[in-house]
């Protein structure tokens, strides 16, 4: 991780949908400008097929990316730590460079909206914040 560019760690509980959603916009979106990272609190299995589709549908890829837990070193040393949605509950640390910051996203299925629509809401909320995001931290053309 270079002390020259940003560092973004997103997390959710199962680091299958949301933050791995997050993480593949800002990468697509920052390229080599960012070092971007994701995490869960409880790591699921395998990346959330909807998710994964609906980044597919925009041009985007996940890569060879896996659910995985928060690495502390990792966590104490990234600019930008942002929780996606209200579960995941991650605790700031004394000794940690950035801060903690929460994204409340609207969870669609609560509404009764289920299956590709509720995915694409969920990722067209994410993209607006990534969007908000890159801006902020000098990553916009």
């Amino acid at each position: 991780m270079s002390n020259l560019k940003p560092s973004v760690m997103f997390v959710c509980v199962h680091n299958a949908g949301k933050s791995q959603t997050a993480a593949a916009l800002m990468r697509h979106i920052g390229g080599d400008d960012v070092d971007v990272y994701s995490a869960g609190t409880a790591p699921g299995e395998q990346l959330a097929a909807d998710a994964v589709a609906m980044l597919s549908e925009i041009g985007i890829s996940t890569g060879d990316e896996h659910p995985k837990t928060i690495d502390p070193q990792l966590f104490e040393s990234v600019d930008r730590v942002i929780v996606l949605g209200t579960e995941a509950k991650v605790a700031p640390t004394p000794t940690m460079k950035g801060n903690v910051e929460v994204w409340p996203i609207v969870e669609p299925a609560e509404q009764g909206i289920k299956g590709d629509e509720r995915a694409r809401l969920i990722r067209d909320d994410i993209i607006d914040r990534i969007l908000e995001l890159a801006e902020q931290l000098g990553l916009a053309e």
